[in-house]
């Protein structure tokens, strides 16, 4: 109990292998009951994070133990299962070598369920829009369909995903339950900036704007509101929350600024600050932040901005991508702000 996931994994196979079912079917059924299942992510280990030594590799852990589980019996559903947090991880993350990327393509193909054979229809119904899957590209099964503006209804929001086997593919129902199935909706349209309500996936994101005032206690930071009214020359704080139920690489978000806004920070470079690392770059009307990773959890980062003219102003939205899963993103919402003279 002492070793890591990957080690007891490893210890698993080892005692199987020579004859020690009992021992091997312990430490099977323990890892099992240390295991974190989701219907979103599929099953996998929270304590099995990136580190500095090989046995702490998220994916060459993932596919060890997908090895030991086939090798030891476990039931379909699981080996399935780890399967898909594999499939999850690599919308978000990139297989960092050679060896993960060998190692994660040689347990998706050779365990568990034969899902590259696995034919199926999808239905999908939009309110009482039909949308057309006759198309599907070959092999993948993607399909995608453009409805124009005049034709969305707002019954189209009640979305109906039903999924089939094709007759005679030798398919079961039961084994069509473990197959996995993405699919997307965008609403494109436009709307002023100051109206945009927040929206968030996995993904979520708040700003804030605070005035940084000096008083005999120190700096103190007092939220910005109708009462509270902004003047030229305030030091702002911009205050930007970050939530994420899982890891993603490659994230860029981009915080738009008013006009009356001019930042302190108008060098391009890299930075650290609270446990993140990021490169900043400061445009006319925004500043864009791009991450390499961020972790799963909360993070909270500031950073300052100057007000200069008098004015009502649309502060516009933070926007947080993804960047090669465009379905992981969100913004917050648009805000206006008022600046009245000194």
């Amino acid at each position: 109990m002492k070793q890591s996931v990957y080690m007891q994994g490893m210890i698993a196979l080892f005692l199987y292998r020579k004859g020690d079912l009992k021992t091997s079917g312990d430490i099977l059924a323990s890892l099992k009951e240390h295991a974190v299942s989701s219907p979103e992510l599929g099953m996998y280990w929270s304590t099995v994070t990136n580190g500095y030594y090989w046995q702490e590799a998220p994916v060459e852990t993932q596919t060890l133990l997908i090895e030991t589980f086939r090798e030891l019996h476990a039931e379909q559903k699981d080996i399935d299962q780890l399967k898909y947090w594999l499939l999850q991880q690599k919308h978000t993350q990139h297989w960092s070598t050679t060896k993960a990327t060998a190692d994660a393509c040689y347990a998706l193909l050779l365990s568990g369920s034969d899902w590259l054979s696995s034919r199926q229809n999808v239905s999908i119904q939009l309110g009482d829009y039909t949308v057309q899957t006759g198309k599907a590209e070959a092999g993948t099964g993607y399909c995608k369909q453009r409805i124009s503006g005049d034709e969305v209804l707002p019954a189209m929001g009640n979305i109906h995903v039903v999924v089939q086997p094709i007759p005679d593919s030798g398919n079961t129902h039961q084994q069509l339950s473990t197959l996995p199935s993405w699919g997307a909706v965008y609403w494109q349209y436009f709307e002023n900036l100051d109206k945009i309500t927040s929206a968030q996936s996995q993904l979520s994101i708040s700003k804030n704007m605070f005035i940084e005032k000096n008083t005999g206690q120190g700096s103190v930071l007092q939220s910005v509101t109708e009462s509270n009214k902004l003047k030229p020359g305030d030091r702002l704080k911009i205050r930007i929350i970050i939530k994420t139920d899982r890891d993603l690489e490659y994230v860029h978000l981009k915080d738009m600024r008013a006009a009356c806004l001019e930042p302190v920070n108008v060098l391009s470079g890299y930075h650290w600050q609270d446990g993140l690392g990021y490169y900043e770059t400061t445009l006319d009307a925004s500043t864009s932040f791009f991450f390499d990773r961020l972790p799963k959890g909360v993070h909270v980062f500031e950073y300052p901005v100057f007000v200069t003219t008098e004015g009502k102003y649309g502060n516009g939205i933070s926007s947080l991508d993804c960047m090669y899963a465009p379905e992981f993103a969100a913004h917050s919402e648009g805000i206006r702000i008022q600046v009245e003279s000194k």
